[in-house]
């Protein structure tokens, strides 16, 4: 092996303990990411969660913003998929689509198209407000961090010599985002903290040390310059906060303005429990029974008796038992101690100059001066870093029994977020999950196949009303009501009933990686038939006797058409064939795994050979948008594997 040579790690085996005492730290950096100041913008804060709730840690001195979400809190009200008048569109775009009039079939797709998707929305905010003193604190004394090994976000930093520490990090055990604050000063600590949120809601304070936020989600997503009290109320929620301060030292003060203030004390701990109405994609929040202020009381109540110590154990174990089960090593170290044994690691040094940082010097340099370094100088240990992030955002948003990671995971500040902050299946949503396997994180995909499940219900009907097919489709955009129609709008991204195919290679490539034959049976493959039944009556038969895809689109692309004009509507494009082969080779596998008959009758005679020989993929044309965002079309060399026979 020769220096700057890449390694490949070998996954951990039942001989390895992967226990963070254990491992040998004078040779790795921490994987820590910092920052020397407060967040000045959304994304410059720290995201932390359990899967279903999340905060953003912005780590301001006077004052501080915990931006809060919950997973379940969208717009809107279960919705009917279906558009009775697409099947006559649909002959009118095939037959101009066999005509190759392609700009003119463009144009017509618009009548297959359906409603947008709800909107993701945001919990609210717990304020923070300290001394005036605040405003003169030490700037060279600030430092703020993830500590990917712990969840952990701290922030640090000294006023008038007194040291002040914040520590946050959300249970998934638990279910609860906690903060402490303390000092290096017995009862210096003082500050006012309140819940406010921009959702339409209420704050009062329960008891002497609790603030209660409830609020609504609107029933339906709300048109451009609407009045959102004209909008009927759809998700409830609500958020407790809970204020613990010390025995020895400090008083909580009620404040008129629903709020609660601290003076005096050594240290104080908040607990934000939540919780809302919904009741799962096919209930209207208006025949939900579900009590959101209740079930936040009563989850308080079960860890009243547990302290700071004990909560913050409960998140490690959790955590960790995820976390650790994956290392990456690219920058120069010896050896890494896994319980009694030694994973032996190869000392492989980079080719770049000044990559090797002391583990002090990496503790007084920014992260972000770190990536801007990179271009400069390609420190591997920062691979490393982004490499784990990864893996820590994806369980921070993503775990068993919460709903599936949204466009922007779980965390969101606005009341109309980018692209309504909803899954897209058209390349988004998969991206999220394409890790889970690979990095050991197979547990945070549960939500993916629950929602899979919830959107064949829906797309069944979809496929039978739009497309007089059988078993179930999915387009571009869904959200937590599993909508299943086309969306809004022009075909380039509204017409593309790929979604749910793609979806269902994750399903096969658990199997192949778990070897579970119980998932296999009873989760992925009546999905894996029942798309595989859709694409049967999806193919048709074109002109030249081939099957394809009529009507076709790559997912956010047009191209310059024969006449010279951009279009975006075709015939099998090289997404939809790649696609197809690999629900089609999924299936067939799966049902030889089973050792029974294909139940599709249509299978009975189905040759996987003969079907992958008549799929035409349609001649190239150039692509009329220039560079574009989007390498979706590239599904196959990426993930697929029909590529590689």
């Amino acid at each position: 092996m020769e220096d700057g040579d890449w390694v490949m790690v070998r996954p951990p085996t039942e001989r390895d303990l992967w226990n963070p005492s254990l491992v040998d730290t004078e040779s790795s950096k921490p994987l820590k990411l910092t920052f020397s100041g407060p967040a000045k913008h959304w994304t410059d804060a720290i995201p932390i969660g359990n899967g279903r709730l999340g905060a953003m840690v912005w780590g301001g001195v006077k004052e501080e913003t915990l931006q809060l979400n919950e997973d379940t809190l969208w717009t809107g009200n279960p919705g009917n998929y279906t558009n009775p008048n697409a099947p006559e569109a649909l002959t009118q775009v095939r037959k101009l689509v066999d005509n190759g009039q392609y700009v003119e079939a463009t144009a017509a797709a618009v009548k297959l198209s359906g409603a947008p998707s709800d909107v993701y929305q945001l919990l609210g905010d717990i304020k923070l407000e300290f001394d005036e003193s605040h405003l003169k604190y030490a700037e060279e004394t600030y430092h703020r961090e993830l500590d990917l090994d712990t969840a952990t976000v701290r922030v640090k930093y000294s006023v008038a010599g007194v040291e002040f520490l914040r520590e946050h990090f959300v249970s998934k055990p638990d279910q609860v985002i906690v903060a402490k604050i303390s000092t290096s000063k017995s009862g210096s600590l003082s500050f006012t903290v309140s819940l406010d949120s921009k959702m339409h809601h209420n704050s009062h304070v329960h008891g002497k040390n609790q603030i209660i936020m409830e609020g609504s989600c609107p029933g339906k997503r709300i048109p451009p310059k609407a009045n959102a009290n004209d909008n009927p109320k759809g998700i409830q929620f609500s958020s407790v906060l809970d204020l613990q301060i010390s025995d020895s030292k400090g008083v909580i003060q009620v404040l008129e303005d629903n709020k609660l203030r601290v003076e005096g004390s050594d240290w104080a701990v908040l607990l934000l429990v939540a919780s809302s109405s919904f009741d799962g994609p096919f209930t209207k929040p208006s025949d939900s029974k579900k009590d959101p202020t209740s079930e936040s009381l009563n989850k308080l109540e079960s860890i009243k008796n547990l302290s700071y110590s004990q909560l913050y154990a409960h998140h490690l174990d959790d955590y960790q038992n995820l976390f650790h089960r994956v290392s990456l090593q690219l920058s120069k170290s010896s050896k890494s101690i896994l319980g009694n044994n030694l994973l032996k690691t190869e000392k492989v040094v980079s080719l770049v100059t000044n990559s090797d940082f002391k583990e002090s010097e990496d503790e007084k340099i920014s992260t972000s001066e770190r990536v801007k370094n990179f271009q400069t100088d390609e420190d591997p240990s920062l691979v490393e870093l982004l490499f784990q992030y990864g893996r820590y955002l994806l369980i921070s948003c993503s775990r068993p029994g919460t709903q599936v990671a949204n466009l922007q995971g779980i965390w969101n500040k606005d009341i109309e977020p980018a692209w309504d902050g909803a899954p897209h299946l058209n390349i988004n949503l998969q991206m999220n999950y394409w890790p889970s396997l690979p990095c050991n994180l197979s547990e945070c995909q549960e939500p993916l196949f629950d929602y899979i499940s919830s959107l064949s219900v829906n797309g069944s009907k979809t496929a039978k009303v739009n497309y007089e097919a059988s078993g179930w489709v999915v387009h571009q955009v869904s959200d937590i009501w599993a909508k299943t129609s086309p969306d809004r709008g022009e075909a380039v991204w509204a017409l593309w009933p790929m979604g749910g195919a793609w979806l269902c290679t994750h399903l096969w490539e658990h199997y192949t990686y778990k070897m579970d034959k119980d998932f296999l049976k009873n989760k992925a493959y009546p999905l894996l038939e029942g798309c595989a039944t859709f694409l049967l009556d999806w193919l048709i038969e074109g002109p030249g006797g081939y099957l394809e895809t009529n009507p076709s689109t790559s997912p956010e692309h047009m191209f310059i058409a024969p006449d010279g004009k951009p279009a975006s509507v075709s015939y099998s494009s090289t997404m939809d064939i790649s696609i197809i082969k690999e629900v089609f080779n999924a299936i067939v596998s799966a049902a030889e795994v089973k050792l029974r008959m294909i139940s599709l009758k249509k299978f009975l005679r189905l040759n996987l050979g003969y079907y992958q020989q008549k799929l035409l993929e349609m001649v190239p044309l150039w692509n009329g948008r220039g560079r574009s965002r989007m390498v979706n079309y590239m599904e196959n060399c990426i993930m697929g594997s029909s590529s590689q026979q």
